[in-house]
């Protein structure tokens, strides 16, 4: 399975399109977007569209620059699927995820992201392969080193260490994008703008 997952794409409709094509050329399965979709909320015109129009399967969260509420406008204007809270299964793989961040617009407190999250992770944990999707990135982590304004979530970091996903996929820190690291047997990686290919 093949998927293309990006995040911080803050109403850049530009981005979008360039990601969708990414995503046609590449043949991937499925479409993951790892939150802040919009830039404080001024736009969602145009950020789902460019996937959907190419037919390409999409998972979103809020960041910390929406709400649920518009994330579940998006995914349901859309017919896609708002993974805070949720899961989804492809085959044998099982995703779940919780958005928002322990800062910003929008924030939920650490009991609630990780209460999201394990919410998500018990419909899946059955599972061969199980990937976490957050916007935020975990405590002590290298990509809570590169920035002086985004703590790392503990919230995150309890899951990480509670449910050992084989993959973390988030965004978040601008500054980080394309960092891959190792905590405990799960690979964290920040996605960015402009999207990663990851084979599962």
């Amino acid at each position: 399975m093949k998927i293309l997952a990006s995040g911080d794409i803050h109403g850049d409709m530009n981005l979008a399109e360039r990601l969708a094509k990414k995503a046609k050329k590449k043949k991937v399965d499925l479409v993951v977007l790892c939150g802040d979709l919009t830039y404080a909320e001024q736009s969602t015109d145009n950020l789902i569209g460019p996937f959907v129009k190419r037919k390409q399967k999409v998972v979103l969260i809020p960041g910390n620059h929406e709400t649920v509420a518009t994330a579940d406008f998006l995914a349901d204007l859309y017919g896609v699927t708002n993974l805070h809270g949720y899961s989804i299964k492809v085959g044998d793989i099982g995703f779940f995820g919780a958005g928002g961040a322990n800062i910003g617009v929008f924030q939920l407190d650490e009991d609630e992201i990780f209460n999201l999250l394990k919410k998500g992770h018990d419909k899946v944990k059955s599972l061969r392969k199980k990937i976490m999707v957050t916007h935020v990135h975990p405590s002590d982590s290298k990509m809570e080193k590169l920035s002086n304004i985004f703590p790392g979530s503990k919230g995150v970091k309890k899951a990480i260490d509670n449910f050992k996903p084989d993959f973390l996929l988030c965004s978040h820190v601008h500054e980080a994008e394309g960092i891959e690291e190792k905590i405990g047997d799960t690979k964290v990686i920040n996605v960015g703008r402009e999207g990663k290919i990851i084979d599962l």
